[in-house]
């Protein structure tokens, strides 16, 4: 075959020892081979590689006369002559260019890689061994071979057993996808596909698809159940025969097919009708085998499932699986087999690399989870930690894993397990059903945690529905960590260890952390099983459910949600967050060491806001009595004492602090330290019975606050 592309010319060999006066050569490499061949080569005549087509040549090993065709681009002068020899039965390119001009696709090696009666002398010897030699031989003693070198070439190889292959044409049975192929675009466009690129990929896979190949030449595998006539080699394949050996596999299994005789397998009235047939060796294609896997699984057994809620796999399978089971399900139903597609990446190292044996960085899922022979190495880190790993990543892409980061996991998932260990350990006395508080009698700042409870939870259950397990993972650690450990739980310890045990004031309290336990435990099930298991076990009540498992899902009250709330705590939050700022300033200098040594000079611009705050902020002087002990800034802030200033306050005055800005000064706390709560107080020292109590303990003492 030459290029159409190419000029081509006719060379005058200057030598007597070689059999050819003339020889066809790509012009652009005259030059070259003559310098190869070592002999002069002078150009006679200059033409088209067009003009090429339809011209024969002799064969010089059969003697046979073969025609001339064109090929493509892959034809170059990047080496060799500018002509290549084709073998329709024994490559891709080469097969098309043979129909194109109606060669015969010949392919005289058999399955063992070895030569066949049609390749006469060369019969029964290996292609690529002595076969190859054999050629050789013969071409050099007939005058034909011009030069025989080595040379580096791109070849395929066996990805198995890293030795060359060889193609070869073999016939096969196809499933033609060009009748169905509008039907399974159109299934695809009703398939919600996470992420959304899966449908992209797919679609050009669809489109273009050639008819698909579902044989296979295996040892093992799902039989094709076709017999042959021996005598003209052609198959029986109807409905009788289908039904017949569909009855059988389906009572002894797909070995009936290699175990049981012809006799056996066929319908009887095949038995004696004159002609004599033998079993087909074809295995099915795996990837028709499992994308069938629907008709068995989803149809059979989970009848009223059909079409599956979900496909989920690896990336790749865009062009195995997803596709496999597309095909075969329009192409019997009219439909996809699943209502949503997901796929993900693969996992790499932490340098982000393939895993391989030869890198020796493969990672075992047994190891991260039961530790490995070193366990000071290799620690244990247990099922949770793996699958909250699982959890943070965006499994749309390839994702790394390795010891930082399994670490950094295992102090994410301890943070978690500290929460539920606090919110557990102050419940040990509270029954529900006998202590709880109802929400409307709850304090502000108790029913803001319900509403913020309300968002978190939210949010979760919405990062399941969509599949999106990294906001879950956000979502979780930021409420634990943020919202209850930093926030809520700091503000708690408070009412929890200085109240009597069954005050309004810590009973309030216990029931949103018990709220906030029982949905945590639930949130957290799907992915942190096994902890959040161990919570349910250990609740110091009694629940309707034996198992976290069995509680259903998550659940919050409507009536929580108060968004204007939550905007006005957002910003006490916001003041929190500054004003520990400036304490840990105070303590980095020595002026102050806990918080409640520190009385807190506030001051914000926005008017209305200040009305708002100052109504957390009573006069100390009041009787404890008329205070729920709850909304209070000094609670909230954990200082001592808070003073809102106003912009003609003389401190804003004389330091000529701007008015349009929010200023917090820290000062100290005016009284004297209360040996049983920390806080000062200028009332420490009132009580002859308590002199070293403040107010609030000698209250808490009388079973009164």
């Amino acid at each position: 075959a030459g290029n159409p592309k190419l000029e081509y010319a006719v060379v005058e060999v200057q030598a007597e020892i070689m059999r050819f006066k003339y020889l066809i050569i790509a012009v652009d490499l005259a030059e070259n081979l003559s310098e190869t061949l070592g002999v002069g080569l002078s150009v006679k005549t200059i033409f088209k590689g067009k003009n090429l087509e339809h011209l024969t040549y002799k064969n010089p090993l059969f003697e046979r006369n073969s025609p001339v065709v064109l090929g493509g681009d892959y034809i170059s002068t990047d080496s060799g002559t500018g002509l290549v020899h084709i073998a329709p039965g024994h490559g891709r390119e080469d097969y098309i260019i043979g129909q194109r001009y109606k060669l015969p696709i010949l392919s005289p090696v058999d399955h063992m890689g070895k030569f066949t009666k049609e390749a006469g002398k060369f019969a029964g010897l290996n292609v690529l061994v002595d076969g190859t030699q054999e050629i050789i031989s013969t071409l050099t003693s007939n005058g034909s071979l011009l030069k025989e070198e080595l040379y580096f070439h791109k070849y395929p190889y066996d990805w198995r057993t890293k030795k060359p292959t060889i193609f070869r044409a073999t016939e096969q049975w196809f499933a033609s996808v060009e009748g169905f192929r509008d039907a399974a675009l159109k299934a695809i466009s009703e398939v919600q596909w996470i992420p959304a690129q899966g449908e992209h990929r797919i679609i050009p896979m669809v489109m273009e698809r050639s008819d698909w190949c579902i044989s296979r030449q295996r040892s093992w595998g799902v039989p094709i159940p076709v017999f042959y006539d021996e005598e003209t080699g052609e198959p029986l394949l109807n409905k009788e025969t289908i039904n017949h050996i569909q009855g059988i596999i389906g009572e002894k299994g797909s070995d009936a097919w290699w175990e049981l005789s012809i006799d056996e397998l066929l319908p009887e009235q095949y038995r004696n009708n004159g002609k004599s047939y033998r079993k087909g060796t074809d295995t099915m294609d795996v990837w028709f085998d499992s994308g069938s896997s629907w008709a068995s699984v989803v149809c059979q057994q989970l009848q009223s499932s059909y079409p599956a809620d979900i496909y989920l796999e690896g990336s790749d399978q865009h062009r195995g699986w997803f596709q496999s089971s597309l095909l075969t399900s329009v192409a019997v139903n009219g439909i996809a087999p699943y209502k949503t597609v997901l796929t993900h990446g693969f996992t790499l190292d932490e340098q982000g690399r393939k895993q391989s044996k030869s890198l020796g960085n493969i990672i075992d899922p047994r190891i991260v989870i039961n530790g490995g022979k070193n366990q000071k190495k290799e620690p244990p880190y247990g099922a949770d930690v793996l699958r909250l790993w699982v959890s943070s990543v965006d499994y749309t892409s390839d994702v790394p894993l390795g010891e930082n980061i399994l670490r950094q996991m295992a102090d994410v998932r301890q943070k978690i397990r500290n929460t539920a260990r606090f919110l557990l350990g102050n419940l040990y006395d509270f029954n529900p059903a006998r202590d709880a508080v109802f929400f409307e009698d709850l304090p502000e700042l108790d029913r803001y945690m319900l509403h913020r409870m309300t968002e978190v939870f939210n949010n979760v259950t919405k990062a399941f529905d969509n599949y999106q397990f990294f906001r879950f993972f956000q979502t979780v650690q930021n409420f634990c960590v943020v919202d209850l450990s930093n926030f809520y739980l700091d503000v708690a310890k408070d009412r929890l260890y200085i109240s009597v045990a069954d005050s309004y004031r810590r009973r309030s309290c216990q029931t949103v952390l018990q709220i906030a336990l029982e949905n945590l435990a639930r949130a957290i099930g799907p992915v942190l099983c096994h902890m959040a298991e161990d919570i349910w076990q250990f609740l110091p009540y009694e629940t309707p459910y034996k198992s976290v498992f069995e509680a259903g899902w998550i659940r919050t009250e409507d009536k929580w949600q108060n968004p204007e709330l939550a905007t006005f705590w957002k910003k006490i939050r916001d003041i929190r967050i500054e004003v520990n700022r400036c304490l840990e300033e105070e303590r980095m200098k020595k002026e102050i060491g806990s918080s409640l040594q520190a009385k807190l000079l506030l001051y914000t611009p926005d008017k209305e806001f200040r009305k708002c705050l100052q109504k957390l902020n009573p006069n100390h002087d009041i009787p404890i009595e008329n205070s729920n002990g709850v909304d209070e800034l000094r609670y909230i802030l954990l200082v001592s004492q808070v003073i809102l200033l106003e912009p003609n306050d003389p401190i804003i005055q004389s330091q000529n602090l701007p008015q349009d800005q929010q200023h917090i000064l820290i000062r100290k706390a005016e009284g004297k330290k209360c040996d049983r709560c920390w806080n000062y107080s200028k009332r420490v020292g009132d009580s002859e019975e308590h002199p070293l109590l403040c107010e609030r303990c000698i209250h808490a003492l009388a079973k009164r606050f």
